[in-house]
């Protein structure tokens, strides 16, 4: 099992116990990602489609340095601090995450910060790579 944490300008550093990804047993486990810009560390201003891109795009960085892309990504829970806020978030995940899409779960919960949105992921390594 390898535990990775990314010193990247377009991927904020971690601000807890955990690691950004977890590589075990043929999948990567992406922590969820909330719209923190990656310099200040802060969440980003903006309505729930600037927040869902911002996590995407985090998601996206962290899959990048694994060798994988959001094609890769098998599962996914999209948490919402307003439920209300669905139709627009499930817009930009259409848009931003290819079909066919993941396995997803979207439940309301309270996130941190104020985050309107958190993303985590899970993807599928390619055979080449995959633990044993």
């Amino acid at each position: 099992m390898d535990h990775h944490s990314f010193p990247s300008s377009k991927i904020p550093k971690v601000y807890g116990a955990y690691s950004h990804a977890v590589v075990a047993n043929g999948f990567a486990f992406i922590a969820g990602q909330t719209a923190r810009d990656a310099v200040t560390g802060k969440v980003i201003d903006g309505d729930i489609s600037k927040q869902t891109t911002r996590c995407l795009e985090i998601v996206r960085e962290i899959l990048n340095e694994l060798g994988l892309t959001l094609k890769d990504i098998v599962r996914s829970t999209v948490y919402l601090s307003n439920i209300e806020d669905f139709e627009a978030m499930n817009a930009v995940y259409a848009e931003l995450v290819p079909s066919p899409y993941p396995a997803r779960s979207t439940p309301e919960v309270k996130l941190p910060f104020g985050a309107l949105v958190g993303i985590e992921v899970t993807a599928l390594m390619p055979s080449s790579t995959r633990d044993a």
